[in-house]
């Protein structure tokens, strides 16, 4: 492993590029592409035998597509006798189906878990999972990474008064706490429920005194948006003067960069674990980079530093 590789998939190549600009080594050579027939091909451009190799993919949009691309290079690095096969995954999908909650359903958080493992990976980095316990689903080494101090870092800047910190369910208040605690500012927390299989949900309380505040939410995903236009709504029902949001990974489905125009919300301030840019007006969404993070990390795992001490 006397050499440092590192290669994309069609996920997010922008951020890969970026990695590779922090680490100062050129991106890997592959072609990675999908036949008329939906069939997926991959073919690796250099030698990689015995290296150290990282895939940066992250499971967005298409999603389905995004794991099978990750799957096969997984498997393409494995019989090119790679020394070691890091899966760098920004964004881990179907991370909210990490338990049996209903009966006759699957895990599908452990699913996606088992197949990594079996296409050749002996290494995951991550950012912010769902849930801390989707590590335990791996048999192989594990690291994950939190962006949520970069968010931290964005508000304290902006140095908003009278802020309180609001945490958007009970699930992601520990991480919303460390965030007040970094901000200096109280904690609230939304009580809120899913209405069945679908993305609605619905907003029963609000933990904490929020009248004549500044909120930001705080959240580790946007999907849809309907979870946090209900959140701004009740907030400013109870008082909050404004609400500003945040979130490390920006799905954004549907139309959920339009609602968030239509929305109260001052702001969203997003990572780009995901690639929000394109063709999408991008009003009152902020994107931070977290590429050296990522990139100091893979530099660490690497050269066998702690990953750990990025973070004390």
């Amino acid at each position: 492993m006397d050499e440092l590789k590192v290669f994309t998939g069609n996920a997010h190549p922008t951020l890969t590029q970026a990695v590779c600009d922090y680490l100062g080594i050129p991106l890997g050579k592959a072609d990675v592409f999908e036949f008329s027939n939906e069939n997926i091909f991959v073919r690796i451009l250099e030698n990689v035998r015995q290296r150290d190799v990282f895939i940066i993919q992250p499971l967005c949009s298409p999603v389905n597509r995004s794991l099978v691309e990750l799957l096969i290079m997984l498997d393409a690095f494995k019989r090119a006798s790679a020394g070691r096969i890091t899966a760098v995954i920004p964004y881990y999908a179907y991370g909210r189906t990490d338990k049996k909650d209903q009966p006759r359903v699957p895990i599908t958080a452990r699913l996606i878990a088992d197949l990594i493992t079996a296409a050749g990976a002996n290494r995951l980095l991550t950012v912010d999972l769902h849930t801390p316990q989707i590590q335990g689903f791996f048999t192989i080494p594990v690291d994950e990474l939190t962006a949520f101090s970069i968010l931290g870092q964005y508000f304290k800047k902006k140095a908003l008064n009278n802020l309180v910190v609001v945490a958007t369910d009970i699930g992601i208040s520990k991480r919303a706490r460390d965030v007040a605690a970094n901000l200096g500012s109280p904690l609230a927390i939304i009580e809120k429920r899913r209405l069945g299989n679908t993305d609605a949900t619905e907003t029963l309380n609000i933990i904490g005194e929020v009248q004549g505040m500044r909120a930001l939410t705080v959240d580790d995903e946007i999907d849809t948006a309907g979870s946090l236009l209900s959140a701004a709504n009740a907030l400013l029902e109870r008082g909050a003067t404004e609400v500003h949001s945040c979130c490390i990974h920006p799905v954004f489905s549907g139309s959920a960069v339009q609602r968030i125009a239509s929305s109260p919300v001052k702001e969203v301030v997003v990572i780009n674990t995901i690639p929000v840019t394109g063709n999408r007006k991008l009003d009152k969404i902020t994107v931070l980079p977290i590429a050296s993070l990522i990139g100091e990390a893979i530099h660490r795992i690497h050269t066998g530093l702690s990953v750990g001490a990025m973070f004390e």
